[in-house]
């Protein structure tokens, strides 16, 4: 996998607005949001897509989650509702190739988005 902003992000390298993090997980506002809350929760693992998951990684993704879960009740969307999307490969809307779940909430949600 290529060095991405988010595995620098993950290792602190790059500075970002973080919500959550822990040995495994690391949560940060989107830097261009696409609904009033919108979070990235990346593993520090670097996973270039959902694909390239492994059975061993099953706790991991999990942990992604349950982060998410935890950051929406911290922002305050849990109750009213929010959205946890991942996007695998370009044909999908990935444009950096580092797994990671978008949280969306903070107003009404269409589906399909739009």
């Amino acid at each position: 996998m290529s060095e991405t902003i988010f595995a620098k992000i993950a290792r602190g390298e790059v500075p970002a607005d973080i919500l959550y993090e822990d040995a495994d997980v690391v949560a940060f506002r989107d830097v261009s949001p696409q609904a009033p809350t919108h979070v990235l929760v990346i593993p520090r693992k670097p996973l270039a897509t959902l694909n390239d998951a492994l059975p061993e990684d099953a706790e991991l993704l999990g942990k992604l989650l349950l982060a998410a879960a935890k950051v929406a009740a911290a922002e305050g969307i849990a109750e009213s509702g929010y959205r946890t999307v991942i996007n695998c490969n370009a044909g999908a809307g990935q444009t950096v190739f580092h797994l990671h779940v978008h949280l969306l909430g903070g107003r009404p949600l269409q589906w399909p988005p739009g």
